[in-house]
């Protein structure tokens, strides 16, 4: 017993206990007072210390090849040169980036490639030259430079003053007399000087340190954030190269999804309705040869051959429903969502408040939606009821699907939730999955809302 109190409290039982106290404590502090000694701290004012000497650099190597490039223009030679000074400020880009990375914790992503027509020194020039992504990093590589300056000297100036007046009282310790005077001289001309050297302005210095120490970290994080907001939106990739690579993923989404379907409808009509067909076919050609010797028989192969066609014709129905259902193009989501309800195994209660009807695509994307929810409930919640809302809000369609079974549903483990989640992220669309185990589950997916 006595081992768990002092385990429990952190009192005792060893260093690592004493050391996850030592950090809850000083978790305690206010952040006021913990900044100036804090890693983060520490690594910002590294960052902008690191940013005048390589901005110096930068602005000189961008200034001097544009510089080169331009006067060359006359000649063939200035093309090459302003390539290769793009390119250049490109490769700083990326250093610029690793550093906000290691030191600011911002991880910028690598801008868009270079879109060549073909791959030969021409090209390249060419790409380099038209390529929006160079010519940011030209912009940051001559914005920065006055920046890092002023966020130079402020943070240096500030960094130094502060830890100078704070530990004031111990250099005077130390070196009680400077030149043959007591203290330290702030002021001094012919006739007049003043001196730090008594204890009330030996006092006075270390409560100025004390608030100018406290106040640099905030101030460092401020310019930082000037930082960061640099190398975000000169240095990434743009909003417009950023959606054409969504875009595209999500094309190639739709075009998996649409292949898959394709195979799936193939397969289902292959080992389905198709097999039956071609067992009716021979069952009525049985049928037809024992008419004449066994007209009993030859009709009771009919009759199994008209229970085999309304099977099959079944199959079809089912099959078509899974395409589009009819119901959906006549009477709607809500119709069609109630008689997706009334084929799960458990009661679905269903409620569908819109205003109009959404656009064909997206009213099949929801049907689609909430019908392959709904067999996930059926096969696997072991739920005893669920209900189904479906509501707009402003340019989004709105579907929530909840039930009360035994919950665990994950999106990211490879299930058909995945696959649902891709189909809804094609049209722009989100997924949320909310599946504590032991339930319940509340699954919510948003659609554009575009109208009919």
């Amino acid at each position: 017993m006595a081992t768990e109190y002092g385990q429990g409290y952190g009192w005792d039982d060893g260093p690592g206990f004493r050391e996850e106290g030592a950090g809850e404590r000083w978790h305690r502090l206010p952040a006021a007072l913990r900044a100036p000694i804090e890693a983060r701290s520490l690594r910002e004012f590294v960052y902008l210390m690191l940013s005048l000497p390589l901005s110096i650099f930068m602005f000189t190597f961008a200034v001097t090849m544009m510089s080169l490039g331009a006067g060359l223009l006359i000649t063939f030679l200035g093309v090459p040169v302003l390539a290769a000074g793009l390119a250049g400020c490109r490769g700083l880009g990326a250093l610029e980036r690793a550093r906000a990375r290691g030191l600011l914790g911002l991880d910028v992503a690598a801008p868009e490639p270079l879109r060549m027509r073909k791959q030969s020194p021409m090209g390249w020039m060419g790409a380099t030259l038209k390529s929006g992504a160079s010519w940011r990093h030209l912009l940051y590589t001559v914005i920065h430079f006055p920046w890092a300056v002023f966020a130079f000297s402020v943070a240096i100036t500030l960094w130094t003053t502060g830890w100078t007046l704070l530990t004031y009282p111990l250099w005077f310790w130390v070196f009680p007399m400077s030149g043959g005077q007591d203290g330290l001289q702030l002021y001094g001309d012919e006739g007049h000087r003043v001196y730090l050297d008594n204890p009330f302005e030996i006092t006075v210095t270390a409560l100025v340190g004390l608030l100018l120490t406290l106040a640099t970290p905030w101030i460092v994080r401020a310019l930082t954030l000037v930082d960061r907001l640099l190398v975000g939106g000169l240095l990434g990739p743009s909003k417009l190269a950023t959606r054409v690579v969504e875009l595209e993923s999500d094309r190639g989404v739709v075009v998996d999804t649409a292949a898959a379907d394709l195979r799936r409808i193939e397969r289902d009509l292959h080992d389905g309705a198709q097999a039956r067909l071609v067992a009716l076919a021979m069952d009525l050609g049985l049928a037809k040869e024992k008419l004449a010797e066994d007209p009993e028989a030859a009709a009771r192969m009919v009759g199994e051959a008209h229970g085999e066609v309304k099977t099959a014709l079944q199959e079809l129905r089912d099959l078509a429903r899974g395409i589009h259902p009819a119901v959906l193009t006549d009477r709607g989501l809500d119709a069609a969502l109630s008689s997706v309800a009334s084929r799960c195994t458990v009661p679905v209660q269903v409620e569908v408040d819109l205003p109009a009807r959404p656009a064909p695509a997206i009213e099949g994307i929801a049907y689609f939606t909430v019908s392959e929810l709904l067999q996930n409930i059926s096969k696997h919640s072991r739920a005893t009821r669920a209900t189904v809302d479906v509501w707009r809000i402003e340019n989004r369609l709105m579907i929530q699907v909840v039930d009360n079974g035994v919950g665990g549903a994950d999106a990211g483990a490879g299930s058909g939730l995945a696959g649902l989640a891709g189909r809804l992220d094609a049209v722009d669309g989100i997924l949320v999955v909310d599946s504590p185990v032991a339930g319940p589950t509340r699954v919510t997916a948003e659609l554009p809302w575009r109208a009919a």
